[in-house]
């Protein structure tokens, strides 16, 4: 009997083994960045922004994955650096990636009027969808800024029809890592040629990346019983553009394939109900989880390492961020 026992328990764990191994191989993610033609813009010289975006798009064709850019138009405007700013947001589209459209000036739709918010969305898709014909290509995604729909549900759906009316679909997010604020201080510490500090950040944030990942995969499975194509949400910044094979890896290895915005949002998940209204910008995940009356289907979310709050809070104090 024992003995029957034990070839059964060896049977499941190899069938158990299988299902986990082709659950992972299953697996989908489409990448997307926000923020070009580069986060921190604002305080680098265009030779630095070109060069920060070849090597960001340079690692994406090498990896032959698919991509996409969400442009605010306003870094584009430097006095002197225009035509250059332009080119760096240009090498996208000429290596085959999307852009679409994350307002002019990165604004909230939570803290300001609907109709300024209307217009600045307007301004900023000037040079992008000039960019995109150049290419042969279409402007057809929008992603909210610091991912606010609104203050309301009636300003939330209000936008939603003034952006379908302008042929927008809405890039939802359902990978998110917080990548923005491990790249404050890996800028700070590249800045200072702090190698040190710059590989414990970097192995901070893909520890980070993963227990993210792990937890919006739980909470994926808790509210639909699979996990739908993901939409990781990554920024043009240098932590990413030195680094991002090591955050390949690290997908790959979890059994994510990469596939197009276009293909993620075929997944009938995208088209759950959304009612949810926050203060906060949160995931769709997140926001289908209070839909549901989940919203700890997975737990407790993973804290960033304290050591790096406590250095980003240093930045933040002496220096304005984005």
């Amino acid at each position: 009997m024992s003995g029957l026992r034990a070839a059964v328990v060896c049977a499941m764990g190899v069938w158990m083994c299988g299902a986990a191994v082709g659950q992972q191989a299953a697996r989908r993610v489409a990448i997307t960045f926000d923020d070009l033609p580069g986060t921190n813009s604002a305080t680098m010289n265009a030779a630095d922004i070109v060069a920060m975006n070849t090597e960001l798009v340079g690692d994406l064709s090498a990896a032959k994955i698919p991509a996409i850019g969400f442009v605010n138009e306003q870094r584009l405007y430097h006095f002197g650096e225009v035509d250059e700013r332009i080119h760096a947001l240009d090498l996208w589209p000429a290596a085959g990636f999307d852009l679409g459209n994350h307002s002019f000036s990165h604004a909230s739709l939570n803290h300001m009027p609907l109709a300024e918010w209307e217009l600045d969305v307007e301004r900023g898709e000037t040079v992008t969808r000039m960019l995109l014909d150049e290419h042969h290509k279409t402007l057809k995604y929008f992603r909210y800024p610091y991912l606010d729909m609104g203050p309301d549900l009636m300003t939330m759906r209000k936008a939603e029809e003034f952006l379908a009316q302008r042929g927008y679909r809405i890039a939802p997010v359902t990978l998110d890592a917080w990548d923005w604020y491990f790249a404050q201080v890996y800028g700070d510490a590249r800045s200072r040629k702090d190698t040190a500090l710059e590989q414990r950040v970097v192995a901070s944030w893909l520890d980070h990346s993963a227990a993210m990942f792990d937890y919006y995969e739980k909470k994926s499975r808790a509210l639909f019983g699979h996990e739908p194509a993901e939409v990781l949400l990554a920024h043009d910044t240098w932590l990413e553009a030195e680094h991002l094979p090591e955050l390949i890896a690290l997908l790959r290895k979890r059994g994510y394939t990469f596939i197009s915005l276009d293909e993620a949002l075929e997944d009938q998940a995208y088209g759950s109900t959304d009612t949810y209204v926050s203060d906060v910008g949160l995931t769709s995940i997140d926001h289908w989880a209070v839909e549901r009356g989940r919203p700890e289907a997975a737990g407790v979310k993973p804290e960033i390492d304290e050591w790096v709050q406590e250095k980003y809070k240093a930045l933040a104090a002496t220096k304005t961020l984005p």
